[in-house]
């Protein structure tokens, strides 16, 4: 894996950095079909057709990958069958087979290999792509899809490249560092796969062209200044006058300022905040 320059033949070319796909071992045989949905998108539209989210719209046609974020499918043994691109995510997935023959996708680690054997649950060793829960995990470890609530599913450090490493363990808690730097504790019972989520290079990627933009569903972004008074907090002045201080459409402060409930119950559970 890594990041692929092009020569400028075109416009296009001469800022595009992309990552050269040659971990991926699925070019021919594509998605497993069975695993596939269709998701239909908005547009930024709500259900009377106004555009409530700005910026939004358009894009590729693409299929959604149902992956598991629970692996909840413990001690039955899975080998890696491929190595795939999901478009809706930045991280690369796996297509698992289990012994019973069920086939199920998850989230590919770093260093995740074609025909490997990989396994969930308690008894299960602390390697790659194994998920085991955070009270069977060794401190120090670097983990990626971490449960908040026993049973729900993995939602943190789920991007590309993203990862916590276990502090410790005390009582029913664990403490992790997160991607963002906060500390917080987690309840042992709560799953946790093993390895940082594949695909770190994302990060370094350039898009050098509008258009690509584009095929992700992402629509032209506009300036506040550059609005009137009418549209923006920010807008108005002549010429090119700065809108003061930074601020969004409905007037709140875009830097620095704290938009967190002072009453937010999760807060007994950091130990400290992410650094600014």
């Amino acid at each position: 894996m890594g990041i692929k320059k092009y020569r400028p033949i075109t416009p296009g070319q001469r800022f595009k950095e992309i990552v050269d796909f040659q971990e991926l071992t699925s070019e021919s045989t594509g998605p497993e079909k069975s695993l596939l949905v269709f998701k239909k998108n908005s547009g930024g539209r709500n259900n009377t057709g106004k555009m409530t989210v700005r910026y939004i719209g358009g894009g590729h046609k693409k299929m959604l990958r149902v992956i598991d974020f629970k692996r909840d499918k413990s001690g039955v043994p899975a080998k890696v069958q491929s190595i795939e691109y999901d478009p809706y995510r930045t991280s690369r997935i796996a297509l698992l087979q289990y012994a019973d023959g069920e086939k199920r996708y998850i989230l590919a680690p770093n260093g995740l290999k074609l025909g490997q054997k990989v396994l969930s649950g308690e008894g299960a060793a602390p390697e790659i792509g194994n998920a085991l829960y955070l009270k069977d995990i060794p401190f120090g470890t670097l983990v990626h899809n971490i449960e908040m609530k026993p049973g729900q599913g993995g939602i943190l450090a789920r991007g590309a490249g993203s990862y916590a490493q276990l502090l410790a363990r005390e009582g029913r808690y664990a403490t992790l560092k997160l991607p963002s730097g906060e500390i917080r504790m987690v309840l042992v019972t709560c799953m946790a796969s093993i390895g940082t989520a594949s695909n770190a290079d994302h990060i370094l990627e350039s898009h050098g062209k509008a258009g690509r933009r584009r095929w992700l569903g992402r629509r032209p972004r506009n300036r506040g200044v550059a609005m009137n008074p009418v549209d923006h907090p920010m807008g108005g002045g002549e010429g090119k006058a700065s809108g003061g201080h930074p601020r969004s459409r409905k007037g709140l402060y875009a830097k620095g300022y704290k938009t967190r409930s002072k009453k937010k119950t999760s807060d007994m559970y950091i130990v400290e905040r992410r650094k600014k």
